[in-house]
């Protein structure tokens, strides 16, 4: 039994493996719609939750499995002041896999600790998000055919946005990766992320404030939204939402053939005619998550491929 907890749980090959997975689903859903069939997944999420929740819960209905468990924490017994340990020995019971989201950074990790069954990250606090990163990885690669070679800028919330800290971790283990890290003083990529990942690895990144002096360079734009709740002072909220706004006029600074990704929600960091722009992925990030976990729930709990029948 193994679980996914941090983005890097996976080696390089077996997220080849998984996005070739995620792919043939793609191409042929149909052909996996009883795969999971009488199978289970819990999906507590202690957070709010509209696109990884319902795309989790999607996944295991499109395999044909079942699906139960909580939107919110104050529905659950940890409003009676239950532990996560004690909750995932209780959801061992019920189901054969569990995605968890937490506000706790190191929640799903204490839970896989605990667990007789596959733990899935969904999220901790502002620390890591990997299957976000699987999904990223796999609008990148459909977008670019590659996932080396790329110049990436991050926009936005680089200090407390958890899907940001796992792409970088992700992609620097591909080859030729450069990042631009563009974020205001008080939002930039946490210092262990640098020294750890960047630096650590001799990976080619610069910070800066300008997302105009950086378009034309990128391959890829990830933006992100200034997250209202990782904030403790509503005042430094309200002063840095609006540092970043992407245009259809910054977008004309950029290559024809750059992909722009967001983990959504969007705020009013992405104007809504870029909407119209060939570029904007994030949509279609929306549906590669589905296919993506769709591959990861088969994976853990080692369920056939029957693609991989036809030697496909």
């Amino acid at each position: 039994m193994r679980h996914l907890i941090d983005p890097l749980d996976f080696s390089p090959e077996e997220i080849d493996s998984l996005l070739n997975l995620a792919d043939r689903i793609r191409s042929d859903p149909a052909a996996y719609q009883d795969v999971a069939a009488h199978k289970k997944l819990a999906t507590l999420f202690y957070e709010p939750s509209t696109r990884t929740r319902l795309s989790f819960e999607a996944a295991m209905l499109n395999l044909g499995g079942h699906v139960l468990g909580f939107p919110s924490e104050n529905v659950s017994s940890a409003s009676k002041g239950e532990s996560v340990a004690d909750t995932i020995r209780v959801i061992s019971c019920y189901a054969d896999i569990v995605a968890m989201r937490h506000s706790k950074e190191g929640a799903p990790l204490r839970a896989s600790r605990y667990s007789r069954i596959p733990v899935i990250n969904a999220g901790d606090g502002g620390h890591q998000h990997p299957t976000q990163t699987m999904t990223d990885l796999m609008t990148i690669r459909s977008r670019m055919g590659r996932l080396d070679n790329l110049t990436i800028g991050l926009c936005g919330d680089l200090k407390f946005g958890r899907t940001v800290h796992s792409l970088i971790k992700t992609m620097a283990r591909c080859k030729n990766i450069r990042f631009v890290l563009i974020s205001p003083e008080e939002l930039r990529v946490p210092d262990y992320i640098i020294k750890d990942v960047l630096e650590a690895k001799g990976i080619e990144y610069r910070e800066t404030r300008s997302l105009e002096e950086s378009m034309p360079e990128l391959d890829i734009l990830y933006m992100t939204r200034v997250q209202k709740e990782r904030f403790f002072n509503e005042e430094d909220y309200i002063r840095l939402k609006n540092s970043y706004i992407l245009t259809s006029e910054k977008m004309a600074l950029a290559k024809e053939n750059m992909a722009v990704l967001h983990p959504l929600p969007r705020v009013n960091e992405i104007a809504l005619d870029v909407d119209d722009d060939p570029r904007a992925a994030y949509f279609e990030q929306v549906q590669n998550a589905v296919y993506v976990r769709m591959a990861l729930i088969m994976t853990l709990l080692g369920l056939q491929d029957p693609k991989a029948k036809e030697g496909n």
